[in-house]
């Protein structure tokens, strides 16, 4: 049996590395393959040119499985939900919010972060599909019920 405190600390940890991987993965998947050149001259890698380097969507899926197995291990089998709606709300908002002078904040043509937010909640889908495969664990009884004593 998992304590109260423990829960209450597993869901704070939960949503905070949620909030932090999601705005991680946002900022990767503007990436380009010229950024090094850039961050060498000092510059912001945001600025480079080329080929985007799509490493926010291996980065999705494993902290994905993680914040997952976390949830599951620290809090029970219900709150694999938490961050799968918090991480998926917050991914639907970027890319649907405008800056003050009136561009997005992450643009439809970004290839990387579209494959991001369908590769980051298919593996939560692709978690929470197995938990319901497998029967939640039956508490352990030393009482075998039958009478009389051995």
């Amino acid at each position: 049996m998992i304590s109260t405190a423990t829960r209450a600390a597993g869901i704070t940890v939960v949503v905070v590395a949620t909030v932090v991987t999601a705005f991680l993965e946002m900022q990767l998947s503007a990436l380009r393959v010229g950024a090094v050149g850039s961050l060498l001259a000092g510059d912001s890698p945001y600025e480079g040119s080329g080929f985007p380097l799509p490493l926010a969507v291996p980065l999705a899926v494993g902290a994905n499985l993680a914040l997952a197995w976390f949830a599951l291990t620290t809090v029970g089998r219900w709150a694999v939900a938490l961050p799968w709606a918090l991480w998926t709300l917050i991914m639907l908002a970027a890319s649907g919010v405008r800056t003050d002078g009136g561009d997005y904040l992450v643009g439809g043509a970004n290839w990387v972060f579209l494959v991001t937010m369908v590769a980051g909640s298919l593996t939560f889908a692709m978690f929470s599909y197995r938990l319901i495969l497998k029967p939640p664990p039956v508490p352990a009884t030393t009482d075998s019920g039958l009478s009389g004593t051995l």
